[in-house]
């Protein structure tokens, strides 16, 4: 990984180099996260991040109430969010269901990620909009299926994840 010659000397910083290389290591992580397997204190994690940020070097995008943070100009925008996808437990486990199975309907996929139809449609319309799963309806049934495009970026980055 190539860092720009004005964030050298912001690595220089042996707390500010241990928080970029997790990071790396692990895009898409939340600040939280970070904090406790660093075991860094909150306060100081949130000024580094600061540094960081303003050098260019880290960038952030925003999941629910939560900052993800990645490297910068590693990922795309399309990238940055399959990653934030993938770091929910639950919707991982969808994704992966239907990796395996390409197309089921609603109460069978609630049961094959062992939820409630009632989760399942919780689920589904908070990951409405996302453009990586799609819904179809035929009749009484509801469909899920992966968009055949994002597939192979669901899978690169399943593996990163994991």
């Amino acid at each position: 990984l190539q860092v720009p010659n004005n964030g050298q000397s912001c690595l220089a910083n042996y707390t500010r180099c241990q928080i970029f290389s997790y990071i790396n290591q692990n895009p898409g992580v939340q600040f939280r996260a970070l904090c406790s397997i660093l075991c860094l204190p909150v306060g100081l994690v949130e000024y580094h991040l600061g540094v960081l940020v303003r050098a260019g070097l880290v960038s952030f995008i925003r999941d629910g109430r939560y900052k993800r943070f990645f490297v910068s100009k590693r990922f795309s925008k399309r990238e940055m969010l399959a990653i934030c996808l993938l770091r929910h437990k639950t919707t991982r486990r969808i994704i992966e269901v239907l990796l395996q199975k390409k197309k089921l309907y609603h109460t069978k996929l609630a049961n094959e990620i062992a939820i409630t139809p009632q989760a399942l449609t919780w689920q589904m319309k908070t990951l409405s909009g996302n453009k990586f799963i799609l819904k179809v309806n035929c009749g009484l049934k509801t469909f899920y299926s992966l968009d055949n495009s994002s597939v192979p970026l669901l899978m690169e980055y399943l593996a990163v994840i994991r």
